[in-house]
């Protein structure tokens, strides 16, 4: 069985929402500079977003990566901003094949103990302390999501995704899933269960593109979003 340490030794310190403590009030500073030089500097960006996000842990050697490069080189090349976590990986494909199109290559970076250095393809980039700030930014500044094979986190930006279409807190807009045999399994679930069982509705399930090829997913996103 595994059991969860909740003393305040010297790891507690890193996390980022722990406790109640008399510092909190002072933390909600640090959570509207952030919102705050998010808005400011994304907000100057004209041309339409297009968010691509996987695993941090994909190597370059791997074909996900050339797949994301050429994906985002294509969309940059016909004026979409790209927009990554701006971490290794996948986001580091896509940074970088923005940049050598000669697009804006954008990276939201977060700060992680022992992890995440930003990549150095992103030509305008963003620190950010919490992850809830970050995913404000992703939802607000994008007109498409493409999401690459990953982990937790892109699993988590996808299902928040669905979830403020869903509840019409968010306008609907294109997702992609890049890599039919990584996703089958978990759509075969969704499908079986989430729909099967009346769980969601087939709206819901319907907003999800399953696409292979750099040329079709390019080819979609100019047809669905409008520069």
């Amino acid at each position: 069985m595994k059991h969860f340490n909740h003393n305040h030794g010297t790891s507690h310190q890193h996390f980022c929402l722990d406790s109640t403590t008399s510092s909190d009030s002072w933390r909600m500073f640090r959570i509207m500079s952030e919102f705050v030089d998010g808005f400011d500097t994304l907000s100057r960006v004209l041309q339409p977003g297009v968010t691509i996000y996987g695993s941090a842990r994909t190597a370059e050697d791997h074909p996900s990566y050339r797949v994301t490069m050429d994906i985002a080189h294509g969309l940059a090349a016909h004026g979409y901003a790209i927009i990554t976590g701006g971490g290794p990986g996948i986001m580091a494909a896509a940074n970088r094949g923005a940049a050598e199109a000669g697009g804006l290559s954008i990276g939201l970076n977060i700060a992680l103990p022992h992890e995440q250095e930003p990549n150095p393809y992103a030509n305008m980039r963003l620190d950010f302390q919490y992850f809830f700030v970050r995913k404000v930014m992703f939802m607000k500044y994008s007109m498409a999501f493409i999401c690459l094979p990953g982990g937790f986190g892109s699993l988590d930006e996808l299902f928040e995704s669905l979830t403020l279409i869903q509840t019409h807190r968010i306008r609907p807009f294109p997702i992609v899933l890049v890599g039919s045999e990584y996703w089958r399994g978990l759509l075969d679930w969704m499908r079986e269960r989430m729909l099967g069982q009346g769980m969601i509705e087939s709206e819901d399930f319907e907003r999800i593109e399953v696409m292979d090829t750099p040329e079709e997913i390019v080819s979609y996103i100019r047809k669905t979003v409008v520069l």
